[in-house]
């Protein structure tokens, strides 16, 4: 289980679930997460996100193929690999009449090992929550709670499924900032996020899932490298987009023009931006609302979507 000196504590080899009636959420997926790396799932709905993570989480078998956590099967095994394991759910489902310490303390008596209460509460923020019940607690308040009770057990393997959902953007950058820490601590995240801005801020690594299969892995930087940057700007007064420099000359792949405003499409952005700086310049005129990104996360996870689906519909369209 090493690669370059880094065991892989998360292994998915060839998997399969098919549910009654033949449908296959999970089309023969693999990937590995070594100890220490925050690792990604991300989909639309209907992906198979949660097919996935049931069966990581060891609470249903694969129909094929295999599954591994530290080495172990965690379905077969789940007497040896739950202890070693924190998982937070997308809702807890705790009896709202108790407090939240009296919910910590109740969790804590299932967990081999368990944090002090207070040191669970105080890493999520809930310090001063203890003697409150949860019914009386906000939604993000709630998610807190439910993220103290996964790292009560000091986990070696933690999945996070939508982590931040209800929470306001301070209590989401913290939650960032604890998941960082626990990986930098030694502990291996599995995360599932809407959230995709949440996914290219954390995560070391990723995999995208559309209808079953994974479309694209890597770290976020590489998913998104294979997606077009982008450049718009408003043609200068007098202006054409035929005085423009030859845009295939600058590495242009696509543009568009919406009145005045011209955008361009390239995956060579500082050559395609030097040029057309160069223009601008020699030519003697600004070019107003100049935006010059690389493709985001979110740009690159629809574009992955869309691209898949219009290859499934050729194909169809072959077939028939």
């Amino acid at each position: 289980m090493e690669t370059n000196g880094q065991e892989h504590v998360i292994e998915v080899t060839d998997l399969r679930r098919v549910y009654g009636g033949g449908f296959e959420a999970v089309c023969g997926i693999g990937f590995s997460v070594r100890r220490g790396e925050i690792f990604a799932l991300l989909g639309t709905n209907g992906a198979g996100k949660t097919s996935t993570v049931e069966l990581l989480e060891g609470l249903a078998p694969p129909t094929s193929g295999q599954v591994r956590i530290l080495g172990r099967d965690p379905y077969a095994e789940r007497a040896a690999v739950r202890p070693r394991t924190g998982v937070m759910l997308q809702e807890g489902g705790f009896p709202s009449e108790l407090t939240v310490g009296e919910t910590t303390r109740m969790w804590a008596g299932c967990v081999s090992g368990a944090r002090p209460e207070q040191e669970a509460l105080a890493l999520v923020g809930l310090t001063g929550k203890a003697g409150v019940r949860v019914k009386q607690l906000s939604g993000g308040e709630r998610r807190r709670l439910d993220l103290a009770l996964a790292l009560l057990g000091n986990p070696e393997v933690l999945f996070l499924d939508e982590p931040t959902t209800g929470l306001d953007a301070e209590g989401r950058r913290d939650t960032w900032n604890l998941v960082r820490a626990l990986r930098d601590g030694g502990t291996t995240v599995l995360l599932t996020t809407h959230y995709l801005e949440e996914a290219e801020s954390l995560a070391d690594r990723l995999a995208i899932l559309h209808e079953g299969r994974i479309a694209a892995t890597g770290t976020p930087a590489e998913v998104t490298a294979a997606q077009p940057s982008r450049i718009s700007f408003e043609l200068p007064e007098g202006y054409f987009p035929g005085d423009l420099p030859p845009l295939d000359r600058l590495g242009v792949s696509g543009h568009e023009v919406e009145g005045r405003l011209v955008k361009l499409r390239t995956r060579e952005l500082q050559r395609a931006a030097t040029g057309l700086l160069v223009w601008a310049e020699r030519a003697g005129v600004e070019l107003r609302r100049l935006d010059v990104r690389s493709a985001s996360l979110e740009e690159a996870f629809l574009g992955i979507a869309r691209d898949v689906s219009e290859k499934a519909s050729a194909v169809e369209e072959r077939v028939a």
